[in-house]
């Protein structure tokens, strides 16, 4: 295992109103570690994940990238993060093939598929020409995980991956996670689903009570 952590939180706190929602979150995490942050709404798991994904600035305390503060390597950072809303935040007068497409010319995609092969992996085949608003919540949160396929990122941060999909959606995802970190990925996500994956992470966030509780 490396020294110096991929991404390290140091008693990163967050206050709304001066009211704090959550304090002293400390982790550090290594290529290959998944980290579940859990706990009930309003406990600031989503306010976290922002943080995490700099869309929020903590109030106070440290993320570090590589051993770097991320204030400092933002672009850098941000090249190797994939972020993914509880919203799967997909075009919903596009297509399937021409949200990826132009998801593709967005990003950096090192996949050598073809976007009609992606779009059968993720279980869209059949699907590839409808317009999204069309689709189920679920077809249309598959519609997003396509990314993952694409994404050179090493660094996903996950908001409620699971929403509105399917047992076969969850084992395609969790497949999907399980790749990423076998290859020295790092995942963050929030998430009540029991994952089934082996040797993660897990922090509780407290709702209405300072401090966030860190179990292994």
């Amino acid at each position: 295992m490396p020294d110096v952590p991929y991404l390290s939180l140091s008693s990163v706190s967050f206050a709304r109103d001066d009211l704090p929602l959550f304090e002293n979150v400390c982790i550090d995490l290594f290529p290959g570690d998944i980290l579940q942050v859990e706990g009930p709404n309003g406990s600031g798991k989503t306010t976290l994940l922002r943080i995490i994904s700099t869309a929020l600035t903590a109030t106070s305390g440290q993320l570090r990238w590589r051993g770097n503060p991320i204030s400092s390597v933002r672009h850098g950072y941000l090249s190797d993060l994939l972020f993914m809303g509880h919203a799967p935040a997909v075009k919903a007068s596009l297509t399937p093939a021409e949200n990826l497409k132009w998801w593709r010319r967005m990003h950096a995609d090192t996949s050598v598929w073809s976007d009609r092969e992606i779009l059968a992996k993720i279980g869209l085949q059949g699907f590839e020409d409808l317009p999204c608003y069309s689709l189920s919540a679920g077809q249309q949160r598959r519609v997003a995980l396509a990314r993952m396929l694409i994404s050179s990122a090493n660094v996903w941060i996950l908001d409620e991956p699971f929403t509105a999909i399917d047992k076969q959606g969850v084992k395609l995802l969790e497949k999907l996670m399980a790749s990423h970190v076998s290859n020295g990925g790092v995942i963050v996500l929030s998430t009540h689903q029991t994952l089934t994956l082996d040797n993660y992470k897990r922090m509780t966030l407290t709702a209405h009570a300072p401090g966030a509780a860190y179990a292994g």
